[in-house]
Order: structure tokens, then sequence, then C-alpha cells
């Protein structure tokens, strides 16, 4: 039989992604956005087929974004395993992404990191809402036609963090970040296993009320430095950066 230069043989999985899981699948405990730890994702893309990986938290609507050199499934899933491990379990149980064919990687996704991935509904974005209403968002500092692909990491975090310190209405008012840290674990242990011990503090202060240099620097050096920002989490806000004995006052920070 005779047949057009054009015509491929199609499989029956051609277009589609194997095994994926449908949304209707997932746990009653991720529909209510009663619990933390289940996130919706999507592909956001500039100009020069560039593009970013954007993450959002049901419950607290917490952003996290990702860098992908490329939209092919095999970058994307290795960005997002990678993208994943900075979380603790509880916090990330589940994925829902949209049809694109980028995520059908998505069971070595799920071996590597224990998370479940479910898919939408062909032709029905609506179903992860809160990603599309994030990617919105996301349009006042990445729009349209724009090339993406100039961002590193830290400025993608940026952006990220601005978001996460602005007051939602669907939040009584209170920041993603403010939410999204109440269900972190706890500070003690984090910076015990995570941060390395610190340095004693340079004596580059102002201090009043302390006779010597020789007295300065010993009350400086029993001052404690705390990092800016949580330790496990850059986008998080934390301590101030000192602890300050109750003899002498500290007139600036470094």
């Amino acid at each position: 039989m005779r047949r057009s230069r054009h015509h491929t043989q199609k499989t029956d999985t051609h277009g589609r992604i194997v095994d994926a899981v449908p949304i209707s699948e997932r746990p009653a405990t991720t529909e209510d956005r009663a619990l933390p730890g289940h996130w919706e994702g999507d592909l956001l893309f500039g100009s020069r087929d560039s593009q970013i990986a954007t993450l959002v938290e049901r419950h607290t609507r917490y952003v996290m974004l990702v860098k992908v050199t490329g939209k092919d499934t095999e970058t994307v899933t290795n960005a997002l395993i990678k993208n994943a491990r900075k979380l603790p379990q509880e916090l990330y149980k589940s994925l829902t992404w949209d049809r694109g064919k980028e995520m059908a990687a998505h069971k070595r996704f799920t071996l590597a990191t224990d998370i479940k991935v479910y898919f939408c509904d062909p032709r029905s974005p609506w179903q992860r809402g809160t990603n599309e209403n994030t990617n919105g968002l996301l349009r006042q500092y990445f729009p349209k036609g724009h090339d993406l692909s100039g961002y590193s990491q830290a400025k993608l975090n940026a952006v990220a963090r601005k978001l996460n310190e602005r007051p939602r209405k669907t939040l009584n008012y209170e920041t993603p970040a403010e939410r999204f840290s109440q269900f972190r674990p706890p500070v003690e242990s984090l910076t015990d296993t995570i941060t390395p011990p610190r340095k004693p503090v340079a004596a580059t202060a102002v201090v009043r009320g302390l006779p010597s240099s020789t007295g300065k620097k010993s009350w400086l050096n029993d001052c404690i430095r705390r990092p800016r920002t949580h330790p496990y989490d850059p986008h998080l806000p934390f301590a101030p950066a000192y602890t300050l004995p109750e003899s002498g006052r500290l007139m600036t920070k470094s």
C-alpha cells in the first residue's frame, strides 16, 4: 500500500504521557488545601526558546522558581529533582502538572524524590489554578517576549522572595513566607545539621560604655551571630543579625 511521504507510524503512546496519574486520583487532603506539602507546577516561557519552572504550594501559596536550560524532559526532570531535595518530605508530598511532555519522565522523578505526580485533564489548565494565577503575577517580572535564559538561579530566588513576602488576602493578609515558616522544621536542628559553625564576629561595630579596645573585642566575641535568613530556605525571613548580651549596646550591624 502506497503512503504519503509525510506518513508516520504512530504508536498507541504517541503524544501521550505514559502511565500518567490523573488529577481525579489526588487525595482529598490535597483538594481542600488542609495540609501543606502539595504543589502545582508548570513552565513559564519567554522568547528564544527560554523557560523557567514555577512551583506553588497550594496551602501557603509559597513560590519556588527553578532555572531550566531546556524544555526537554531530561533537563526539566533533573532540575526538579535537584530542587525537590532542598525541602523535607513533609513539605513536598505531591506535584500537580499540566499535560506538557516535559514531565514525560515523571516516574523517574517520583523514584528519585518519593513525590507523587498528578496530571491535569487535557486542555484543563484551570485544574491547577493556583499555579496559573501565580504565573500571571510573575509576568510583572518576566513580561511575555522577554528572554529568560539570562536569569541566574540567584535572581530567580530574589523574584520568588518578593512574591513570598507580599501579603495575600486569601491568607488573611499574611505573607506566603510567614505561613510557610509555620511548618518548617525546628530551627535548632536545622542549624546544627546544615549551617556550619560561624567564626567570632569581627570588631567592626561601635560600642558605648566599654573603656578599652580589649574590652570591646571581648564583648563582641560574646555576641552570637545569627543568619539573616532561614538556614534551610534563603527565601524565608528569619532572626535579626545579632543577639546582644545584657551589658553594652551595639550601634551598628555588619
